[in-house]
């Protein structure tokens, strides 16, 4: 017990505001904004100094493989200010009373134990931690409570005299963003000197769609003040899944040109209720290889001693960008991190589905070594490594949301939105051959705020913009969304061969689904319309973007994708079709005042996706209806139909 104290002593005596990076060298702790003081001591006799006079670190904390665990996740609360749909299970989450969850006392507790058997690292995460309302308190008191004895009343200290504590060297917080720009002056002020912010799109719309809320703004708020207030670097974390936001690697990293930050590409999860795939994981090594056809010069920087993130720098440019690789080359081997659960729950790995609570034995009223006996007995059945992305999904374990907030992404990819106009000038939204990088940097180094929705607002030329969507990533090749000149070969109808009865009943009439199972794979396709025409007041409306439930094209495009994935759910004898490919496009048609809409879908399986197209073209229109409704009771949707299939025992169609 006492050794970790008389270790921590020998340090402050060495090394005042000096601390070890892993590769041993002196580096000094500014407050953020400050300038590096030069290191004070010749690295390698002050790294033979504390080889030779070091106590041993605690046993507790280490695990039977020598990992020794100085990092501490603190999660202060499981509610959220969003509704992400990456880390909520579609039904939702249920809460844990408020009674089971950590008191602040508990939480300065636990955190002066862990600090005082050797923790120097605690990060505070949620849910949303900093909605909790004595989040600033608890960051004031964290470094303090190391020390002190009694808990309440705790002193009022002033950031210098928390930065001279022994022990607890780095106090985080992984937040949304939503609030930051409003309580970073007072983190700062108690102490706070890390923070990690969670965005996963630059796209203004997009964003609105992952977290069902608006508040795109405010996080580009927290971002700026970071900065502003010298945090360096500010660490930003975006998930990365195939089909929602990885045409956006280029943009994000693009924005460490003039910024400090450290952009953080987080390989996609497996947690309960995110319904994980494969599919959906882009690795590190495909991340990377994209990111170096563009920037070949990209450097890789050293890795520190128990770090997650393999970090990259481009020569000349102010950030850098990491790569968490959870699931492609999991870092187990020199994992240092333990968490606690906003009820009280001990997990010594992220990915286990093991807990202890703490809080039911300190309300017991466990003594300080109890307590210890319980961590170093849950750390020390730590096993090497987690147990691999596969079996991680089909384990058992919290949805990250009960964990701490962390951005994984559940399976409704929304579109890529573009626009064209009628001056033939067009413009794709953050896409790799035209990037609004250079933009977006500029707007945040002006301190501006990007304006919800950005895209429709972005005007070239003279006269109202031909406002066109489309979830085609290519869809720049061709500006016409529904052109009149067929954009392939047509394929000439097959013969559709007679058919005594309907393929969805039985012998005796009952509705019955089709058996597909001896059916061969093949690649199928199919194209459907819609057009919602909407009159003069709405199509107006639509045009300049002026509802006021939002942009309506954008969300059209978006429900049609989801439609499309859910078509076996909402028509009962459907089967269910692993789509490879959703395209939804809208075209404002002025001459009819309606908005036309195309859906395609492909898949390579036993049964064709002509549903999928229908559903996703019918549904896009009704949602054009219930977005412009309250303007109109005039609306009218038609021609709803199947524009032409591929594949399949029945041959091709094409409507002439």
């Amino acid at each position: 017990m006492a050794a970790p104290l008389v270790s921590r002593m020998l340090r402050r005596v060495l090394s005042s505001r000096v601390r070890s990076c892993s590769s041993g060298a002196p580096v000094t702790q500014p407050r953020p904004g400050e300038p590096s003081q030069p290191a004070v001591e010749e690295p390698s006799r002050r790294r033979q100094f504390l080889r030779e006079h070091a106590a041993p670190f605690s046993a507790f904390l280490t695990d039977s493989f020598g990992r020794r665990h100085s990092y501490l996740r603190i999660s202060l609360t499981e509610k959220c200010n969003l509704r992400c749909q990456y880390c909520m299970p579609e039904e939702g989450v249920p809460l844990t009373p408020k009674a089971d969850l950590l008191t602040t006392e508990e939480i300065l507790t636990l955190a002066r134990l862990f600090v005082k058997e050797g923790v120097d690292k605690i990060r505070l995460t949620g849910g949303e931690p900093l909605i909790r309302p004595d989040v600033v308190n608890i960051v004031a008191h964290l470094l303090a409570s190391a020390r002190t004895s009694s808990l309440i009343p705790l002193p009022v200290v002033s950031p210098a005299q928390l930065r001279q504590l022994e022990g607890l060297r780095t106090i985080g917080i992984t937040t949304n963003g939503i609030n930051l720009a409003r309580l970073l002056p007072q983190l700062q002020k108690a102490g706070l000197s890390a923070i990690n912010i969670s965005l996963d799109t630059l796209v203004p719309a997009k964003f609105e769609f992952i977290v069902r809320r608006k508040g795109f703004h405010k996080v580009m708020e927290g971002i700026h003040k970071a900065i502003e207030l010298g945090y360096s670097p500010v660490k930003v974390n975006c998930v990365v899944m195939r089909g929602l936001n990885e045409d956006e690697l280029l943009d994000f990293v693009a924005l460490t040109k003039g910024l400090p930050l450290d952009v953080r590409f987080i390989e996609y999860m497996p947690f309960d209720g995110n319904k994980w795939n494969f599919k959906k994981m882009v690795s590190y090594k495909e991340m990377l290889d994209t990111l170096r056809q563009r920037w070949p010069e990209l450097e890789k920087l050293p890795e520190e001693e128990s770090s997650t993130a393999k970090a990259f720098k481009i020569p000349g440019f102010q950030g850098q960008v990491s790569f968490i690789t959870s699931m492609s080359e999991h870092f187990c081997g020199t994992c240092n991190r333990l968490r606690i659960t906003a009820d009280g729950n001990l997990k010594v790995c992220l990915f286990g589905n093991s807990e202890v609570s703490l809080r039911d034995h300190l309300r017991a009223g466990a003594s300080e070594e109890e307590l210890l006996s319980i961590i170093g007995t849950a750390v020390g059945r730590k096993k090497r490594q987690h147990a691999g992305m596969f079996n991680i999904s089909q384990m058992k374990n919290r949805p990250m949301i009960l964990i701490e907030l962390f951005l994984t992404l559940q399976d409704s990819p929304p579109a890529v939105l573009s626009i064209s106009f009628r001056d033939s000038l067009h413009v794709q939204g953050l896409r790799h051959r035209v990037s609004r990088s250079h933009q977006m940097v500029t707007l945040w180094e002006g301190g501006g705020v990007p304006q919800t929705p950005l895209l429709a607002q972005w005007w070239l030329g003279a006269g109202l913009p031909q406002r066109h969507y489309s979830s085609h990533p290519d869809s720049d090749a061709n500006p016409k969304c529904l052109s009149p000149e067929p954009q392939a070969p047509a394929t000439p109808s097959g013969p559709l061969p007679a058919s005594g009865q309907l393929t969805h009943v039985d012998t005796e009439g009952r509705a019955a689904m089709v058996d597909v199972g001896g059916k061969p794979d093949t690649e199928r396709v199919a194209v459907a319309s819609a057009v919602v025409l909407l009159g003069p007041v709405a199509f107006r409306l639509v045009q300049e973007n002026q509802l006021k439930k939002g942009d309506a094209l954008v969300v059209a495009q978006l429900a049609g994708v989801q439609a499309a994935k859910l078509t076996s759910q909402l028509i009962p004898l459907c089967h269910h079709v692993a789509l490879s490919h959703v395209q939804v496009r809208l075209e404002l048609d002025s001459a009819r005042q309606a908005v036309v809409i195309e859906a395609s879908c492909r898949a390579r399986g036993p049964t064709g996706v002509e549903m999928e197209a229908l559903t996703s073209a019918a549904v896009a229109a009704l949602t054009l209806y219930d977005m412009c409704k309250a303007v109109s009771r005039d609306i009218v949707l038609e021609e709803i139909k199947l524009i032409s299939k591929t594949g399949g025992q029945r041959g091709d169609f094409r409507r002439t």
